[in-house]
């Protein structure tokens, strides 16, 4: 049977990885805050991974890149209890909330993916810096705003505001 984790942290990984065989990752974002299983706040940094958690976290998303030999920008995602944290998927695709990771790293991920398909290298053509190297600075939030009816069950809705 599968495993029940109550009120886990759903924390993604974002990666970069280029066809010369270098993944590097842009450390975590949170995107806990969900509503009908969909992304309601991400932010970046997580508040709630020890150091030590969120080195294992980027780790093991370089180590499933690496072992697949996967070139692309990704995000790896899992769901992170106090005690382990389990694996859930892989998104090869810049998502929506790569904002956050892009703003604490100073690294713009889409241009980054552009130039991983023209077969150029992480370090020597895109100049990003060494994964030791890489620093995050400050906090970065973004919450996204949608249309509902409230008198159609909350239903997605278009219209004037």
């Amino acid at each position: 049977g599968e495993k029940m984790i109550v009120n886990p942290k759903h924390i993604e990984v974002q990666i970069l990885a280029d066809k010369h065989g270098n993944v590097m990752h842009l450390f975590e974002r949170d995107c806990s805050v969900q509503r009908r299983n969909q992304k309601v706040i991400e932010f970046a940094p997580s508040i709630t991974l020890s150091q030590e958690r969120r080195k294992e976290i980027c780790e093991a998303a370089v180590n499933l890149a690496k072992s697949v030999n996967y070139y692309n920008a990704g995000t790896v995602e899992f769901l992170v209890t106090e005690d382990d944290f389990y694996f859930v998927e892989v998104n090869p695709r810049v998502q929506v909330e790569h904002t956050v990771t892009e703003m604490i790293t100073g690294v713009d991920i889409v241009q980054s993916q552009i130039q991983i398909a023209e077969g150029k290298d992480l370090y020597n053509d895109l100049e990003l810096p060494k994964q030791e190297e890489l620093t995050s600075q400050g906090i970065a939030i973004q919450c996204r705003i949608t249309t509902e009816d409230p008198e159609n069950n909350f239903m997605p809705d278009t219209g004037k505001l």
